[in-house]
């Protein structure tokens, strides 16, 4: 039976500890099989994984707690087939060393030999490097491998297809015979069996499930973005989107909480989940997700582990993952059962070699993408509030509305009546001035930006000529988003068509109006003693933003 969490490992607490801050919950499948067997016994190992599945930790972290680091010498050589490789794995040591004073060196060819030796000549503990600069280095006598107590060939499979055999073999042959030797490969060719046969002494294979392969279904994009410009590029791919049904990634909490709450305030049914959500609100608000009641589910990496959710349109990374196994554990949640799926990417302008590197290490085309303007999406919302009111003509429509209809028809002209109506009801929907303005960085050196106006924040999280207010009354008071209406509308004089993103709480309610009638709401509707509790406030700007 496989160990249920990192505890159960053997680890020790300082990787524990390490581990926690990572964000990582669960171990994957390899991990539950391979650290064990790693911290206990002495046998190498054959572990058959993919991209993906949280391979790196599973050799990582029990080296880390092998490792002397009072030894005074080279003590593991972590094999890779290409320089990017070779940096994640280096990052991936030096994130869950934790204060474990261990110093981890990435050799590979592009970079100054002079930094190199300089690195080598301090002293480390482990190299992770490609075959052709380790052969180098140990040419020059810069780097010795008679010491050494850990061998891994990390994605053998692939230095294979690139010809390093030969130079693994020569490596191999150059190292400490009493080392232990670690193999991770996706496939098993006979090539890699060969080599495991010559080089490794009893062994076992440690075999994981397909889970982290790149799904052949996912449509993979993404959009150079500034960060003040994430938000609006959200909403717009979720306003262009038919039936969107999709899970936002954030890095932290925070965002999580700032992202989910700005959805909400713009009308769309979105939930937060991290690890601050206990488990009876985190079951509540995945049953709703799973039901549809809400369509948009905004969580981080370490809330998102184990989620058994198919058939979404969407995941989109809004921080680009810290890691390419992150990136396609984010992915690989949809484009599933057979559907089609789409994964959206938001990179600023300096992460452009961190995007190379997941598309490289995992072998994905990642292609750039224009963000949609504003012009797409109101021709979008005309289609379906075309579509919405014809289905409506469809439906047996009461007596009443018939007679006001006639009696408009009648009075006006026909053209003009309908028209009237559509930007009643949907004039913020309809209207350019209405959205924020997005830089377009297709062209990245040759920024653009597109021809509409700025409606800019202000420190309430309004647009800009807007306010947000709260009022004291909430569903425990019957209220609902119409009879909120109808009270700003007897007491105020306000048209329920400049009152947007309302918010319904337990005991208050949140809305905005332009600022205009901000003022005339809050002198209507409150007291003249301002000792008093007043009903509607400006509302306060969240810590969590």
């Amino acid at each position: 039976m496989l160990n249920d969490s990192f505890k159960d490992l053997g680890l020790s607490e300082e990787s524990i500890h390490a581990i926690k801050l990572k964000g990582f919950e669960e171990p994957t499948e390899i991990q539950k099989k391979i650290i064990p067997l790693i911290l206990e016994n002495k046998n190498d190992l054959i572990g058959q994984a993919q991209t993906g599945t949280g391979k790196t930790a599973a050799f990582a972290l029990p080296l880390i707690d092998q490792i002397n680091t009072r030894a005074g010498h080279l003590q593991a050589l972590i094999l890779v087939p290409t320089r990017e490789l070779a940096i994640q794995v280096s990052e991936e040591f030096n994130s869950l060393r934790g204060h474990k004073n261990i110093h981890i060196a990435p050799i590979y060819g592009g970079q100054s030999y002079e930094i190199q030796l300089r690195m080598l000549k301090k002293g480390v503990d482990i190299v992770v490097g490609t075959p052709g600069r380790i052969i180098d280095h140990m040419t020059r006598n810069s780097l010795r491998l008679d010491k050494i107590s850990f061998a891994v060939l990390d994605e053998a499979d692939e230095m294979l297809n690139m010809g390093f055999i030969e130079d693994i073999e020569n490596i191999l042959s150059k190292t400490n015979p009493a080392r232990r030797t670690l193999l991770f490969s996706a496939t098993m060719p006979d090539r890699i069996l060969k080599l495991a046969k010559k080089y490794m002494g009893k062994s076992e294979i440690i075999k994981a499930d397909k889970a982290g392969e790149t799904i052949s279904l996912t449509d993979q994009i993404y959009f150079e973005v500034r960060n003040s410009d994430k938000f609006d590029t959200l909403c717009r791919i979720i306003d262009t989107t038919d039936d969107f049904y999709g899970l936002i990634f954030c890095r932290t909490k925070n965002d999580v909480d700032f992202v989910a709450t700005k959805l909400n305030d713009r009308g769309y049914d979105a939930e937060g989940l991290h690890g601050d959500i206990s488990q009876m609100q985190r079951e509540k608000i995945l049953n709703k997700f799973k039901k549809r009641s809400i369509n948009v589910l905004v969580a981080t990496d370490v809330a998102a582990r184990g989620l058994d959710i198919y058939e979404m349109t969407h995941v989109i990374n809004y921080a680009l993952p810290q890691d390419p196994e992150s990136y396609l554990h984010r992915i690989g949640r949809t484009g599933r059962a057979g559907k089609e799926g789409t994964a959206i990417t938001f990179i600023t302008s300096e992460e452009h070699r961190k995007l190379q590197m997941i598309k490289n290490i995992t072998k994905t085309e990642i292609r750039k993408e224009r963000i949609p303007k504003v012009i797409d999406v109101i021709n979008f919302k005309k289609e379906k509030i075309s579509s919405e009111l014809k289905a409506l003509i469809d439906i047996e429509i009461a007596p009443a509305y018939l007679n006001l209809a006639k009696e408009l028809l009648a009075e006006q002209n026909p053209v003009e009546v309908v028209a009237s109506l559509i930007k009643y009801s949907f004039q913020n929907d309809l209207e350019v001035e209405n959205y924020a303005q997005i830089t377009d960085l297709f062209e990245s050196k040759k920024s653009k930006k597109e021809f509409e106006p700025n409606r800019r924040k202000d420190k309430f999280g309004s647009e800009k000529g807007y306010s947000r207010l709260f009022i004291a009354l909430g569903k425990k008071d019957g209220i609902t988003p119409r009879k909120l209406l109808d009270i700003l509308n007897k007491k105020a004089n306000i048209e329920p068509n400049n009152v947007e993103s309302i918010q319904i709480m337990d005991a208050y309610s949140f809305f905005n109006v332009p600022q205009k009638d901000s003022e005339i709401i809050l002198t209507r509707m409150n007291s003249k003693d301002r000792k008093q509790r007043q009903l509607v406030e400006r509302a306060k700007v969240s810590k969590k933003n």
